[in-house]
């Protein structure tokens, strides 16, 4: 077959069988080069992006590569510098190209761990199940037509009827590489992370590097924006409404916005055709400044590490799925209810919010065995609490599109103060801060209806860059955390998680007497059982990883525990922990803080007959009529609780 080959040295034609291995093509593509450094050679379908080093294709046929008669490639390779080897004087720093194809180098792609539900979906086949037409399908029961047979997950049509806006990512990723031959499986990566920097250096050589010279070799071509077609998750879940009402309890008490990561998981979504969802288990809060009319985040953050490992440990691995904040602002007229500023005819997010967004999302890529780099896009949620037309409270979920992360990692875009515009910034040559901006443009529809490109300098909509993503709650509710009542972290003066809080806790449970199922004395189950449940927190659990009480073991042990889903069940799951040092050292601090008991009744009382003293207290409560039941308000949230409880029934901190 022939295979046409482009290159800083011209286009070339080489004839060779399909079953032909790469190291065929990389011969005759040096005999045309000029004083080439084989080592790099790469090898694109794509004038720009997409490529890969040829090097580590070796021991792959053309066929294998998805290449076919007539198909045209596109090579780039660095000029040696003189005075180096050459191809035919190999040195020992400087392999020749047999002996560098010949390594068994891992290409990018084929070493990446991708997340579990991709490693599903790319099990499935995918498509979309129709029953038999009563009306055209003429065929028996195990027969087959176009009007029944399946469909892909792409089809067109079927997401046109279903109000599907766009597609996963893994139908988009079949729709790009079809499986219809063994082969697909090891054709190129089809995805190429969007990239609008200058290369640096210059993949030609010929000129001083950026800002000192540009080509068209190392200069990005015009951007066109536009609705990027596939999303990278299609449904945010919150595994409980406890989950959202806990985060809001501090703007209800202080009226300042906050912020939280989502602790999740992704699982597939049966409403998508080979669709993903996040689902989120809990909402931890970094350290913040809350405002009226936003609020001040530090980045990096610093315990992150922490909490991503805390997380992987569950019994089921948990992530950061994304992120959520308050944006609420009570009506002055009624302050029950909000505000309605985020709609369509305003804005639904805004221009620093969406550029904050592709920064978060650039910074989490996604593993990707279809990216050359390993690396795709990111499945990062942005989830704003706002208000609704009615002026309640309600969930809006978002990502931005490949573009929006490239052009915010090139420097390119910036807020602007209608909330609802992006900036182009200017291109600057400085040697501090220079900055390539090439030519924008987003396509709109005029008043005739016609399709109108327009040049997105200086400023274009916030729209182009925004995904939706559909969001709810699940009818019947498991979360993996079974209680939300622990202080939420970084709420100083507000919510304080304290190791004396924990102890009492502990105390008022009677955790310390509580020992291994096997050990238990009939009738003290209930008491295990309220143990787990307290413990099956994630405020609780990460607090716990703070304070130094349990080693890293152990923090394994108890984060893997309290997350069983069927912990509430068998509440025996937890003999594992009782048995470890540090829930012992633990037990032991809780005894020591438990309060005194009560002294003994006087030597004077035990002298009145015991008639005589339920006489007296009858006489005492006929005077006293009726009893109420006291109240004993919290001094935290304010909720009114019955005298006798000891912790608040809504935040769980002592009375």
């Amino acid at each position: 077959m022939l295979i046409r080959v482009r290159s800083k040295d011209g286009n070339f034609r080489f004839e060779l069988a399909p079953e032909a291995d790469v190291t065929q093509l990389f011969q005759k593509i040096l005999e045309t080069a000029e004083n080439p450094d084989e080592q790099s050679f790469t090898i694109s379908n794509q004038p720009r992006g997409n490529e890969v080093q040829l090097l580590t294709l070796k021991g792959r046929s053309l066929k294998s590569l998805g290449l076919n008669h007539g198909d045209l490639v596109f090579v780039q390779y660095k000029t040696k510098q003189s005075g180096t080897s050459t191809v035919s004087e190999p040195t020992a720093d400087v392999p020749s190209a047999s002996s560098s194809l010949g390594g068994s180098a891992k290409r990018p792609w084929e070493t990446v761990q991708e997340d579990a539900v991709d490693v599903y979906w790319r099990s499935q086949d995918g498509k979309i199940p129709r029953q038999k037409d009563a009306q055209f399908c003429k065929h028996g029961p195990k027969g087959m037509c176009d009007y029944c047979m399946p469909l892909e997950p792409y089809d067109a049509g079927y997401h046109a009827s279903n109000g599907i806006k766009h597609l996963s990512y893994h139908a988009y990723l079949r729709k790009l590489t079809p499986k219809t031959s063994s082969d697909a499986a090891a054709a190129l990566p089809p995805l190429n992370p969007l990239d609008y920097r200058v290369k640096v250096p210059c993949p030609t050589g010929n000129h001083p590097s950026w800002p000192a010279g540009i080509c068209t070799g190392c200069q990005p071509s015009a951007i066109t924006l536009q609705s990027q077609p596939f999303r990278m998750v299609d449904h945010l879940e919150i595994a409980s409404q406890d989950i959202i009402e806990r985060f809001l309890q501090a703007w209800r008490r202080t009226g300042l916005q906050r912020f939280g990561w989502m602790i999740g998981h992704y699982e597939p979504y049966d409403k998508v055709p080979m669709g993903i969802k996040a689902v989120v288990e809990a909402i931890h809060e970094p350290p913040q400044e809350g405002e009226l009319d936003g609020l001040t985040l530090g980045l990096p953050w610093e315990d992150e590490k922490r909490v991503r490992e805390l997380a992987s440990q569950s019994s089921k691995p948990l992530t950061i799925v994304g992120y959520i904040f308050t944006d609420l602002d009570p009506m002055e007229e009624d302050r029950t209810k909000n505000v309605y500023k985020r709609h369509p005819q305003s804005f639904l997010m805004s221009s620093l919010e969406a550029i904050f967004a592709a920064t978060v999302q650039r910074a989490n890529p996604t593993p990707s065995k279809s990216s050359p780099t390993g690396q795709f896009s990111s499945r990062l949620v942005t989830a704003i609490l706002t208000a609704t037309e009615d002026g309640l409270v309600d969930v809006a979920a978002y990502q931005v599109s490949e573009q929006a992360s490239a052009m915010v990692e090139a420097d390119m875009i910036e807020a602007s103060v209608d909330p609802a515009i992006v900036r182009v910034k200017e291109e600057d040559r400085s040697a501090d801060s220079a900055r390539y901006v090439p030519d924008v443009f987003f396509s709109y529809k005029n008043e005739y209806g016609l399709e109108v490109k327009k040049s997105a300098k200086p400023a274009f909509p916030v729209e182009y860059l925004m995904i939706n993503v559909t969001h709810g709650f699940p009818s019947n509710p498991s979360p993996i955390f079974q209680s939300t009542k622990f202080p939420i972290e970084n709420r100083p003066g507000l919510e304080d998680q304290t190791v004396e809080n924990v102890l009492s806790q502990l105390s008022s449970l009677g955790a310390p007497d509580i020992v291994e199922s096997t050990k238990a004395k009939p009738g003290e189950a209930h008491k295990t059982l309220e143990l787990a449940k307290w413990l099956s927190d994630w405020h609780l659990v990460a607090f716990l990883g703070t304070t130094q009480l349990l080693s890293p073991d152990d923090m394994k042990v108890l984060i893997r525990i309290v997350s069983s889903p069927t912990l509430l069940e068998d509440p025996s799951q937890l003999d594992p922990l009782l048995a470890t040092d540090g829930w012992q050292t633990l037990m032991t601090f809780a005894r020591e803080s438990a309060p005194r008991a009560a002294p003994p009744s006087s030597a004077m009382d035990d002298d009145i007959p015991e008639d005589i003293l339920r006489q007296i207290a009858a006489e005492e409560a006929a005077s006293r009529g009726p009893e109420t039941p006291a109240i004993k308000t919290c001094p935290h949230c304010t909720f009114e609780n019955d005298a006798s409880r000891s912790d608040c029934d809504v935040c769980g901190l002592p009375l």
